[in-house]
């Protein structure tokens, strides 16, 4: 089964950063990712409120990418794209995916095993735009949002109910992030580069070779353990939500 081979991150610090502070760490994980199909930005304004960028060209092929780096922000998700189905090479299949409420931006690597029948469903609504598996879950997280309930619990709840090999990640309004590892063939590592810290996946290599090619200067490098959330908090630390944490990388 060919599974996709997607990259992604949240990245958050105490102190703005501009977003061209991560390129170097974006071109690379595309490159090595066997990403190149698509990519999307989605950060906290100084507005207070998300905004966000995607393209189907590469990352490196955008060129808006100059411009917007130098937009500043302390919360940030990143998705680099490469589908299981060619036949999802557009833009309404390219993540990250925003909340219509502006709740929330979500982003997915992976596969989703049960997502047919909830796709008709939610077809029949008038929500669907694209042909992913990824839709799926962020309409189904549209519908279970809740100030009440953690994005910890919902990430579980969304990959318990879907199944399959699946990495999940939220940035919320309020500046939180979220990564649960889902995806042993892909797995997610936290550290920080200088005042940032990050929970990104791992170029779908399963050895350390993120920090080889592309964050050699990555500090404080952990392995998240499956079926862990990792949340980011104000300061970039990463905190375990469910699960454990694993060895130094």
């Amino acid at each position: 089964m060919i599974r996709a081979m997607c990259e992604q991150f949240v990245a958050r610090a105490a102190a703005p950063f501009r977003l061209d502070a991560l390129w170097p760490l974006v071109e690379p994980m595309e490159r090595y990712g066997i990403a190149g199909f698509g990519w999307g930005a989605t950060w906290l304004g100084a507005d207070g409120e998300l905004h966000s960028h995607r393209d189907t060209r590469a990352f490196r092929d955008d060129p808006a990418r100059d411009a917007l780096g130098a937009t500043e922000t302390t919360s940030l998700l990143v998705h680099l794209r490469r589908p299981s189905r060619l036949s999802t090479l557009q833009l309404p299949d390219t993540q990250p995916f925003v909340d219509p409420a502006g709740r929330f931006a979500f982003s997915h690597n992976g596969e989703l095993a049960r997502w047919q029948g909830a796709r008709a469903a939610y077809r029949e609504e008038g929500r669907i735009e694209g042909r992913a598996d990824s839709e799926v879950a962020q309409r189904w997280l549209e519908d279970a949002w809740s100030e009440d309930v953690p994005a910890p619990a919902l990430l579980n709840r969304l990959h318990d109910g879907f199944g399959g090999l699946a990495n999940l990640a939220i940035l919320g309004r309020d500046g939180a992030c979220h990564h649960y590892a889902g995806n042993p063939e892909n797995p997610v590592f936290t550290f920080r580069l200088g005042g940032i810290g990050i929970a990104s996946t791992a170029i779908y290599s399963i050895d350390r070779s993120l920090f080889r090619y592309a964050a050699p200067g990555a500090t404080r490098r952990r392995l998240a353990r499956p079926a862990t959330t990792i949340a980011l908090d104000e300061r970039g630390e990463p905190t375990v939500a469910s699960a454990g944490v694993g060895q130094t990388a």
